[in-house]
């Protein structure tokens, strides 16, 4: 039989926060015994560190700048095949979508939309081609909080829920696994918005008594250089990281209840990081910024773990992948094949080192803060702005410039930028032209980059 296949996602979680990557408390053991069982990816990266142009891509597979949702508050183009739709339409599986989507309101960016779903009910032709079971919010930020709030089943009925979210959203996981027959394979999506700040009150909202619980946290070193707001919230956000970590247990736990878990893909990843108030607080900041929108590693790199199926074995990846390739090789685990209908890789041909002229580096569009992009390589991070552009009104620009550029090997944590440094101007070139290479490929058009 095919495998059932779980996405599990959760919103602006840094890698460094699981004991896998790297993080000294226990905040992760169930998804670091995944990672023990399965494979991780040392070095996975956002190919887009905004909450809707991301969630865009993980579901059609083309860059924001394509689906033209290159900032929040653009919903999905309705002609083009959606990930939902190969999965029902052409490898037969069932359905499920819990949590977050993101996808089903337009208009400007800073004001209300013409297309209004934030708090309302996702009607059906504007569920990205998921049919099936349905327990989800457009933007569940804005219909719930850390504890407490709503979402919406298939039915368009809703659905109050009282308790810590991550459990309340994880739940309906449980509950649709429960309630599950077993007819077709399934293919089931968790869109947590944990460990993401609630919005309205412009915090990290852990699980009551978070602050005590991970009194001892250590700062990445980045946020610790930088200030930001990370002393503060820290110990939140770890909670919320660990209540994402205990609810993928109790789904794990459920798995094996019922019978499912040896023919079942767990995918688990994250749309971004956070950089916790510390980056693009610079001048060439047009647009605005909170936690994300940048290029920098706290931003970009993410937890990738797959476990399950062909994903065994205890293997860790040390090249760079960008989570652009999750929905080709979520299909890829389904039996379809989508070739260049969609961007990316499949991830199994990086773990199987099937591709010998794959090239060790990542891409990324950086939008609202900027209008920008960049190119991470294992030695270096470059990238580039639009000046005079700003990141919410366009997705893309004719001439660009300089921005930041870090020697990795050098400096890890991307505190001190060279962009402007003499004895980097040959690697600075060669950057640049391998970043104008990309957005040739990916944009269909090669701008002009200036110092």
């Amino acid at each position: 039989m095919a495998y059932n296949i779980i996405f599990y996602f959760s919103d602006q979680q840094r890698w460094d926060t699981c004991g896998c990557f790297g993080q000294p408390l226990n905040i992760t053991p169930n998804l670091d015994e995944l990672a023990a069982e399965g494979v991780k990816f040392d070095n996975a990266f956002s190919p887009q560190p905004v909450c809707g142009p991301c969630r865009a891509l993980f579901q059609t597979g083309k860059y924001p700048t394509e689906t033209g949702c290159f900032r929040n508050n653009l919903m999905l183009p309705s002609q083009i095949k959606t990930l939902g739709e190969y999965m029902e339409k052409d490898a037969g599986y069932e359905t499920a979508y819990i949590g977050k989507w993101h996808l089903a309101s337009d208009g400007e960016l800073e004001k209300k939309p013409t297309v209004d779903h934030t708090i309302t009910a996702v009607p059906l032709e504007l569920r990205g081609g998921y049919t099936g079971y349905w327990r989800a919010a457009d933007v569940l930020e804005f219909t719930s909080h850390g504890y407490d709030g709503y979402v919406f089943d298939e039915n368009n009925n809703r659905i109050d829920f009282k308790g810590y979210r991550a459990d309340c959203i994880n739940q309906f996981a449980l509950d649709y696994l429960d309630q599950y027959a077993g007819e077709k394979p399934f293919f089931m999506t968790v869109s947590q918005i944990e460990p993401h700040h609630q919005n309205d009150h412009n915090h990290y909202e852990g699980p009551n008594g978070s602050k005590q619980r991970f009194a001892d946290f250590v700062l990445p070193e980045d946020l610790k250089a930088l200030g930001g707001n990370a002393a503060e919230e820290y110990p939140d956000y770890l909670g919320q990281c660990a209540s994402l970590d205990e609810n993928l247990g109790k789904l794990v736990s459920k798995l094996k209840e019922k019978g499912l878990y040896d023919n079942t893909v767990i995918l688990y990843a994250s749309d971004h990081g956070s950089h916790f108030k510390t980056r693009n607080r610079d001048a060439h900041l047009n647009g605005y910024d909170d936690y994300k929108r940048s290029c920098h590693d706290g931003c970009l790199h993410v937890p990738l773990v797959i476990c399950g199926g062909p994903f065994k074995g205890g293997k860790e990846i040390t090249d760079l992948v960008s989570t652009e390739s999750i929905p080709k090789t979520l299909l890829a685990l389904a039996g379809v094949d989508v070739g260049d209908k969609m961007i990316g890789e499949n991830l199994l041909d990086v773990v199987e080192k099937k591709n010998h002229n794959r090239v060790n580096e990542v891409y990324a569009q950086i939008s609202e803060s900027r209008c920008g992009r960049c190119i991470r390589t294992a030695d270096y991070m470059y990238s580039v702005y639009a000046p005079g552009v700003n990141g919410g009104e366009a997705a893309a620009s004719d001439v660009y410039a300089d921005d930041f550029l870090y020697d990795m090997q050098k400096d890890p944590w991307q505190l001190n930028n060279v962009v402007a440094d003499p004895a980097y101007a040959t690697v600075k070139a060669e950057l640049r032209e391998r970043l104008l290479n990309w957005i040739q490929h990916a944009e269909g058009s090669r701008p002009t980059i200036t110092d």
